[in-house]
């Protein structure tokens, strides 16, 4: 994981805020809508869409 990441993991749980007080169905839906996000990085594409390209080709 680097720095962006976290930026964008941080727009949801706050810096110092501990993390074995957020609940799994929390930790689900953040990273559902981290990986359903377009990424600059990635061609405006989301994480899921790549992946799934990627899955496909092989």
């Amino acid at each position: 994981m680097d720095e962006s990441n976290n930026g964008l993991i941080r727009q949801y749980l706050p810096k110092g805020m501990k993390l074995d007080k957020v609940a799994d169905e929390e930790v689900s839906l953040i990273q559902n809508k981290l990986n359903n996000r377009p990424r600059k990085f990635l061609n405006y594409k989301t994480p899921n869409e790549v992946y799934e390209a990627m899955r496909l080709a092989a």
